[in-house]
């Protein structure tokens, strides 16, 4: 029986060699992500310093055009990095900053979920009533709308903005952060075998 699991470990420890596309999976989803959220920012610079200044109606943080100009060239120019997989540990690291800033200040009042939902375990009283609107706003598609067209592509969802998105790409960071670019498909693996030995 031993012999049998040694091989099936050999079995699986036979598949290392594909190790690189794992970290290639996360840059490559993460780089879209941050390549919008970036250029959407750097698009109107003076709406999002305004946002993140404003405590009445934004987030109130100190120093808005230091951070607002920060997330944003963080966001973009990380993107870039992943794409190509250069310095991608050193810019996990402001990413992951931008991502907890991200959860502590636009989303954590939101709850854990991303999408509203009515019930199990994340929902809370604002999923709760956001599920309400959605099923009278369907209603009203229903009866005085084309709806069968208007869902054809995906049904209605109402965001709820929580944590759950930014803590996904936070920990996905996270592991970039300890495992790096990975090999073959990145200039961090490149510069490394050369430089490094």
């Amino acid at each position: 029986m031993i012999k049998l699991l040694n091989r099936l470990q050999d079995l699986l420890d036979s598949f290392r060699v594909f190790d690189f596309l794992a970290p290639l999976a996360l840059r490559l989803y993460l780089t879209p992500i941050f390549w919008m959220a970036g250029t959407k920012k750097l698009s109107d610079m003076d709406s999002i310093i305004d946002w993140f200044g404003n405590p009445d109606w934004g987030l109130g943080l100190p120093y808005p055009e230091v951070l607002a100009w920060a997330a944003a060239l963080t966001e973009a120019g990380g993107a870039i990095l992943l794409v190509i997989g250069l310095a991608v540990r050193w810019i996990s690291i402001p990413l992951m900053v931008t991502m907890v800033v991200a959860m502590v200040t636009v989303h954590w009042p939101n709850g854990w979920l991303a999408v509203a939902e009515g019930s199990g375990p994340f929902a809370t009283e604002r999923t709760i009533g956001a599920m309400e609107r959605l099923d009278k706003a369907k209603e009203i598609l229903q009866q005085y709308g084309n709806y069968d067209w208007l869902t054809q592509n995906g049904e209605f969802v109402v965001l709820n903005n929580g944590i759950e998105f930014a803590a996904t790409y936070f920990i996905m960071l996270l592991a970039l952060f300890f495992i790096g670019a990975g090999r073959y498909v990145s200039l961090d693996y490149w510069i490394a075998k050369k430089y490094r030995g």
